[in-house]
C-alpha cells in the first residue's frame, strides 16, 4: 500500500509530536526550568498588556468627546486621550496618598510620644508585680543562659536577615525595571490598538480555518467587553462602598469621614478583600482619637462588608458583566481560593464569557428539540419545518 506525499507528512507530524511529548515528559524538570525562564522573561509584556487594557477603559471613553466633528485635529486624539487619562490616575492616586499619608504619620508620632509614658507604667506595674511576689524574682535568678549559643543565634540571624535584604532588594530592582518596561510597553500597544489588531487579526486568519478563526474572534470580543465592564462595575462598587461609609460615620459621628470613606472606596477596587486594608488603617486613626469609636468602627465595617460582599458585589458587577449574583459570589470566593486576590480579579470575567458562551450553545441546542420542548423555555417555538432542518444539521 503506497502512501501519498500530504499523508506521509501527517504521520510524521503524528510521530514528531509523540516523541516530542514522551521527551518532555521524561525530563519535567528541564522543561519546567525552560518554561520558568520564558515567562519571567514575557512576564514585563504581559504586565504591560494588563496595564493598557485597564487604562484603555477610561481612555476609549475619554477619546470619544475630544474633536468628534474635527477632522484636522483627529490625530491628536488618541495621545490627548492618553495623557488626560494618565494624568487623571496620577492625580487620583495623589489625592488619596495627601489625604492618608499625613494623618497616618501624624497618628503614629502622637502614638510614639505616648510611649514613654505606657512604658514608664509599664516598669511600674512590673516592679510592683515583683514586689508583691518576691518566689519569681527568685526563679528569675536561678535561670542560667548560655551567652555564647545566644551570640551564635543572633549572627546566624543577622547573617540571614542579610541574604534576605540582599535577595528582597534584587527582586525589588528587578520589579521596577520590568514595571518600567511594562508601562512602556503598554503605551506602544494604546497609541497603536488599531494597527496590533488588524495584525492579530491578519495572523489568525491565515493560521486558522476561516469558521475557526470567526468564533475565535468573536470570543476574543466578547471577553473585551466583559472585561471592560467588569472594570466599570467594579468602580461603581467602590463608590457605593465609600457611600455607604461616609453615611454610617455621619450617623454615628466619628471622626475623619471624609478621610476613611475616600481610602475605603480607593482600596475597595480590590475585589471582596481590599476594603479591609481601609478598615486596618481607619481602625488605627480612630484608636488614636477614641478607642470606642474604633471599636464601633470595626463593627461597623463587619457589618457593611457583609451586605456589600453578598448583596452589593454580586448585584453591581454581576448585572455589568452579564453573569447572576448567585454565580459571582461562587467564582469570587473559589478565584480566591485558589490564585488569591488576582483569581477574584480574573475569575469573574472569565466566569461571565464562559457562562454566555455556555448559554448560547444551551439555546442553540434546545432549539434544535422538539416544539413541546421549546415551548418550555421559550415564548415561541421554531417553526416545524426550520426545527425539522436544524435536526437535520444536527444528525449530519
Amino acid at each position: 500500500m503506497s502512501l501519498d506525499k500530504k499523508t506521509a507528512l501527517k504521520i510524521i507530524g503524528i510521530a514528531s509530536a509523540i516523541a516530542a511529548v514522551y521527551c518532555a515528559l521524561q525530563n519535567l524538570a528541564a522543561v519546567a526550568g525552560f518554561l520558568k525562564t520564558v515567562l519571567s522573561m514575557l512576564m514585563p509584556f504581559f504586565t504591560g498588556a494588563a496595564i493598557a487594557f485597564v487604562i484603555n477603559v477610561p481612555m476609549r471613553a475619554v477619546e470619544k468627546h475630544l474633536f468628534p466633528k474635527s477632522v484636522k485635529l483627529a490625530k491628536l486624539r488618541r495621545p490627548l486621550a492618553l495623557v488626560i487619562t494618565l494624568l487623571a490616575i496620577v492625580l487620583a492616586v495623589a489625592a488619596v496618598m495627601i489625604l492618608v499619608i499625613p494623618q497616618v504619620v501624624t497618628t503614629a508620632s502622637n502614638l510614639g510620644q505616648q510611649i514613654p509614658a505606657f512604658m514608664a507604667k509599664g516598669q511600674e506595674y512590673i516592679e510592683k508585680f515583683f514586689k508583691d511576689y518576691p518566689q519569681i524574682q527568685g526563679w528569675i535568678s536561678e535561670f542560667r543562659i548560655d551567652w555564647q549559643n545566644v551570640l551564635s543565634s543572633v549572627s546566624g540571624w543577622i547573617t540571614s536577615g542579610l541574604s534576605s535584604t540582599i535577595s528582597v532588594a534584587t527582586s525589588a530592582v528587578s520589579g521596577i525595571v520590568s514595571a518600567v518596561i511594562g508601562f512602556v510597553f503598554a503605551l506602544y500597544i494604546l497609541l497603536q490598538k488599531e494597527k496590533l489588531g488588524n495584525q492579530a487579526r491578519m495572523v489568525l486568519y491565515a493560521l486558522v480555518p476561516e469558521k475557526a478563526a470567526d468564533k475565535t474572534l468573536e470570543i476574543a470580543l466578547q471577553a473585551n467587553k466583559t472585561f471592560s465592564n467588569f472594570l466599570s462595575g467594579q468602580c461603581l462598587e467602590a463608590v457605593i462602598l465609600g457611600c455607604m461609609f461616609a453615611v454610617a460615620m455621619l450617623i454615628l459621628r466619628m471622626d475623619y469621614v471624609a478621610l476613611i470613606s475616600v481610602l475605603i472606596a480607593f482600596t475597595a477596587l480590590i475585589p471582596m478583600v481590599g476594603a479591609f486594608i481601609g478598615c486596618f488603617i481607619g481602625t488605627f486613626l480612630l484608636l488614636m482619637e477614641d478607642p470606642m469609636q474604633a471599636l464601633f468602627f470595626v463593627i461597623m465595617f463587619l457589618v457593611l462588608q457583609q451586605i456589600e460582599g453578598n448583596l452589593i458585589y454580586p448585584k453591581v458587577v454581576g448585572e455589568s458583566v452579564g453573569l447572576p449574583a448567585i454565580w459571582v459570589l461562587f467564582v469570587v470566593t473559589i478565584g480566591g481560593k485558589l490564585m488569591g486576590v488576582f483569581g477574584m480579579l480574573v475569575m469573574i470575567p472569565t466566569a461571565s464569557v464562559l457562562y454566555a458562551l455556555f448559554r448560547e450553545f444551551v439555546v442553540k441546542r434546545l432549539k434544535g428539540k422538539s416544539a413541546r420542548v421549546q415551548k418550555m423555555f421559550f415564548k415561541k417555538a421554531v417553526p416545524a419545518a426550520a426545527n425539522a432542518n436544524t435536526n437535520c444539521k444536527n444528525k449530519g
